[in-house]
């Protein structure tokens, strides 16, 4: 008889796996068949049956002739995530008017453990942009919106994220050396930190306390980042970001409690 914390363990990875399957869905690709799984899963194909097949019971996904699309009940996880993370419409025109005005693309980032998520994006109108997918987690060993995200970071929190870095555990003393620099300008920069070529430009956006939840940054090829250009992008960060706490952001994708 297997013990409870083997058959938490079991479950747990199975939990895993399946969200593991409905990630293969992409705009993309927007239909896996079970041979696909099998291949990017390395999952033994009657395992794959038995999972697309709770997933389809569900309604998570959804059988068609060449495969298996989103099902039908992820609409319901979609309105909610929608209704709870979706900005105020007076930050989404100030988010299209800074990307308009500045020709690059603005992203808001809010911090999740070592990780940093994408929660909106306005795209530059320019052919040469950077983008990434709204959800799209990003490590926080580097990059702008990490050092204004990071301002209260513990050391711990420090050393987990510069442990799991190209750089290795002593890059922590690093991180706090940016992260320290940004706090004393006002926003944080960066220039092939994590992508060659790509430089970015964060300023804080702050809760009632006065703690940083969410970072708002301007990115592109880093030709295009001069010093004069980053002292101007930091300046109209600096300000919408303000005007951004100042309506409140301890709760900013839904109606305040």
């Amino acid at each position: 008889m297997e013990s409870p914390e083997a058959v938490d363990q079991q479950g747990v990875r199975s939990v895993q796996r399946a969200l593991g399957i409905l990630g293969l869905l992409t705009d993309d690709r927007p239909i896996v068949s079970v041979r696909d799984i099998v291949e990017a899963t390395g999952l033994a194909k009657t395992t794959v049956l038995r999972l697309v097949s709770t997933l389809e019971h569900n309604g998570l996904l959804w059988a068609t002739t060449n495969g298996y699309m989103a099902g039908p009940g992820l609409w319901r996880w979609a309105h909610l995530a929608r209704k709870s993370w979706e900005l105020p419409p007076e930050t989404q025109t100030g988010m299209r008017e800074l990307a308009t005005r500045q020709r690059e693309t603005v992203n808001l980032y809010v911090a999740r453990d070592i990780y940093r998520v994408c929660v909106a994006q306005q795209e530059s109108p320019q052919p040469l942009r950077h983008v990434v997918r709204v959800g799209d987690e990003l490590p926080m060993w580097a990059g702008a919106s990490s050092k204004v995200l990071l301002r209260d970071a513990s050391p711990g929190l420090l050393e987990r994220i510069a442990k799991g870095s190209p750089h290795g555990p002593g890059h922590a003393g690093v991180m706090r050396e940016w992260i320290d620099a940004a706090a004393v300008a006002g926003y944080g920069e960066s220039h092939g930190e994590r992508e060659a070529g790509l430089s970015a430009v964060a300023a804080p956006v702050l809760g009632r306390s006065g703690g940083v939840v969410a970072a708002l940054a301007l990115s592109g090829p880093s030709i295009r980042f001069t010093p004069d250009r980053v002292a101007e992008f930091a300046d109209d960060l600096k300000t919408m970001a303000r005007q951004m706490s100042e309506r409140g952001f301890d709760r900013p994708f839904g109606t305040p409690a």
